[in-house]
């Protein structure tokens, strides 16, 4: 870290060292990749590459074939593959290869879709608030941003969002092309899928086949994709230069100090003990029963991998360095903004009235997170129960007056998420649900008017019980036919968890509006001026903040350097089996195990590179710059989760599985020959 602070003070607030950045298309520094590594990706190259890559749920994926072939990562896609097994068939367990298309799973939740519009609507979203404040201005703001994604997004093929850019100095309109068909072709087990578990996540070396194939279909047949990316025959060399485009889900690095320091002692310090006393609970109820642990394990390995996450972030903001250089570069800003009076006359006071609206916040947090968020009704049932509850008070209203989440533009894919199967157990809802209840009570008070109204006298696992027991909204007729009914069938319905979430709704929307107007319309709008005055003084040679916005990161195969050891960029099959141990999370599937003697010990299996990428690049192609698949991102090393404040050149690093361990793995383990040869074809 000391090193990093060196390197960044001796550098202008306006400069971008190394291979630090997650660019927009639109503004690719393609001048300084071609001084740095002899390359300059043209407009051409640069549209090719974003109409090859797709955004799966939080996740990035790339087209591999022109048949709506899908590469992503195993734990992109093991949502679907839970929900696609039972006790009985476990595919978790066995792994999964679709022999011919119509074996092909659909995963009837996702969608994937493919940026194929960029446009700057910057004039029109500040022509709409100019001069506006509070309620007004978050109101007015809504509107406009309805009205732009309404206009947008003609058909249910189509998904449009407004991204804001620099903290609102640029907004700008992203359509994208949907793709509502999404099947399973090929999965591996999860043992070798998260091959090492929490103790090797985040950090290398690493062997882990955290890879997985989809693909996109269109009237009852693959999707052409004649925008894609084939696999690259040789693979990656040390040194290489590497591109990642992706779907970076948020980074704070642009955040004022006060947006930092409230993080700093208010998000964390409440956050990491809930999450982790959750996993605690997840964990024990894991042990009841073989199927307990199947379907708790992807919340269980998702909390961990947060926990993981959140501990080092905070860590980060507790470094005394790391903060002074986040001062500093706010107070080389501003004193650029107060030198120049037309600049201060603009933004002088933002600050400020960030600050002042983060200190109003601080006492309404807690109560917002469990009232108007999710933190005291975790499940599938209440969240199904709410977004009906909610769809029957909105879908009604002008598009310009609803809550964001139901604008017309975005109900195909609210219709697809609240309609589309999913296996529901009664017991993990119950555990869920009645620890967040606890948690609720506890923090709220026993005393607290909204607790006694959703508990009663009953205890939280009493009243947990009773709220899972009496709901069928499980069953994805049910939903539909509330949906459909609109607020007469909601009036109507008995359901318990509906009638919950009914209870809820007032004062959670209430809590929702105060804080909308009275504390993120300050925010945002101060944000957006604090934004506009680094745009000012810096225009776009710094990169904005992720914004889970399609991005292209640049860098090179590179290890690095660790307690004074070098680290090599490269791991090989040969590693893996010499790292299994035959227990979890150590334990390789049986297949691989007899594959050994088939396969090349020597093929490379995971490797590490410079890029800078964050949590949503997951199961992003690392391409070379013939735009071929060198391989698929699904992580970073330990030193990459405090690039959520700052990018360290020297130890920041992302990790991603090889092609050639995927090729080698689906021919010489899998038996996936229609899958392995659809990928030789793309690549001649």
């Amino acid at each position: 870290m000391r090193r990093l602070i060196l390197l960044l003070t001796v550098l202008s607030a306006s400069s971008v060292p190394a291979d630090e950045g997650m660019w927009t298309f639109d503004n690719f520094p393609s001048k300084t990749v071609a001084q740095r590594y002899g390359f300059e990706p043209d407009a051409a190259w640069l549209e090719g590459v974003r109409l090859g890559m797709v955004r799966l749920g939080g996740c990035s994926g790339s087209f591999v074939s022109p048949d709506g072939l899908v590469l992503t990562n195993y734990h992109c896609v093991a949502g679907c593959v839970q929900r696609l097994s039972t006790a009985e068939r476990d595919l978790e367990k066995t792994g999964w290869v679709a022999a011919k298309p119509e074996e092909e799973l659909a995963c009837r939740e996702s969608e994937i879709t493919q940026l194929v519009e960029i446009r700057d609507v910057t004039a029109q979203i500040r022509v709409a608030v100019d001069g506006l404040e509070g309620g007004r201005f978050n109101d007015a703001l809504k509107a406009e941003k309805a009205k732009l994604e309404r206009a947008c997004a003609v058909d249910e093929k189509t998904r449009c969002d407004l991204v804001s850019l620099y903290q609102g100095g640029l907004h700008h309109l992203y359509r994208y092309r949907r793709y509502a068909d999404v099947r399973l072709a090929w999965a591996p087990e999860f043992a070798i899928g998260f091959f090492g578990g929490d103790p090797d996540n985040f950090n290398f070396p690493r062997w882990n086949l955290d890879a997985a194939l989809l693909r996109v279909w269109e009237d009852g047949k693959p999707a052409p994709t004649p925008h894609h990316f084939p696999l690259a025959a040789d693979g990656a060399r040390e040194g290489d230069l590497v591109f990642v485009p992706g779907n970076p889900g948020g980074t704070s690095r642009l955040d004022t100090v006060a947006d930092l320091q409230f993080a700093l002692d208010s998000v964390y310090p409440r956050t990491i003990p809930l999450q982790t006393e959750l996993r605690g609970v997840l964990s024990e109820f894991a042990t009841r029963s073989p199927e307990a642990e199947r379907v708790s394990r992807n919340e269980r390995i998702y909390l961990e991998n947060s926990i993981k996450v959140w501990r080092q972030e905070h860590r980060a903001l507790l470094d005394a360095e790391l903060m002074a250089v986040k001062t500093r570069e706010e107070r080389e800003l501003r004193e650029r903004v107060e030198a120049d009076p037309e600049l201060k006359e603009r933004y002088g006071d933002a600050w400020e009235r960030i600050a002042r609206a983060l200190d109003a916040y601080r006492p309404l947090a807690e109560r917002a997170a469990y009232v108007s968020s999710t933190s005291g009704f975790r499940g599938d049932l209440f969240s199904w129960a709410r977004s009906l509850v909610r769809a029957a008070a909105e879908l009604p209203k002008p598009d310009a007056e609803r809550l964001p989440e139901f604008a017309s533009a975005r109900l195909p894919r609210l219709r697809q998420g609240l309609l589309a199967p999913k296996p529901v157990s009664a017991e993990l809802e119950v555990a869920r649900l009645s620890y967040s209840l606890e948690a609720m009570r506890r923090a709220l008070g026993p005393d607290d008017p909204f607790v006694r109204r959703v508990l009663g006298a009953r205890s939280p696992r009493e009243a947990a019980e009773t709220f899972v027991s009496g709901s069928r909204l499980g069953d994805p007729a049910v939903r539909k036919a509330l949906l459909d009914g609109g607020q007469a069938a909601i009036d109507a319905s008995e359901d318990a968890m509906i009638r919950l979430a009914a209870l809820v709704d007032p004062e959670a929307r209430a809590l929702r509006r105060r804080i909308e107007d009275e504390i993120e319309s300050v925010l945002e709008r101060n944000r957006e001026r604090v934004g506009k005055a680094r745009f000012e003084v810096y225009g776009t040679s710094v990169y904005p903040d992720a914004t889970f916005s399609p991005r292209l990161s640049f860098g090179a195969v590179r290890g690095w350097i660790e307690k004074g050891e070098p680290v090599p960029p490269f791991t090989t099959l040969r590693g893996l089996f010499a790292r299994a141990t035959g227990r979890e999370p150590y334990a390789l599937p049986e297949r691989w195990l007899a594959a050994r003697d088939r396969l090349d010990l020597d093929t490379p299996f995971n490797f590490v590179t410079t890029n800078d990428i964050t949590g949503g690049n997951s199961g992003s192609a690392v391409v070379d710059r013939t735009a071929h698949v060198l391989g698929v991102a699904f992580d970073g090393n330990l030193h990459s989760i405090g690039g959520e404040y700052l990018y360290d050149p020297a130890r920041n690093r992302m990790v991603a599985v090889d092609a050639r361990a995927i090729l080698a793995a689906l021919e010489k383990v899998y038996g996936a020959k229609r899958l392995a040869e659809e990928l030789r074809k793309a690549m001649r």
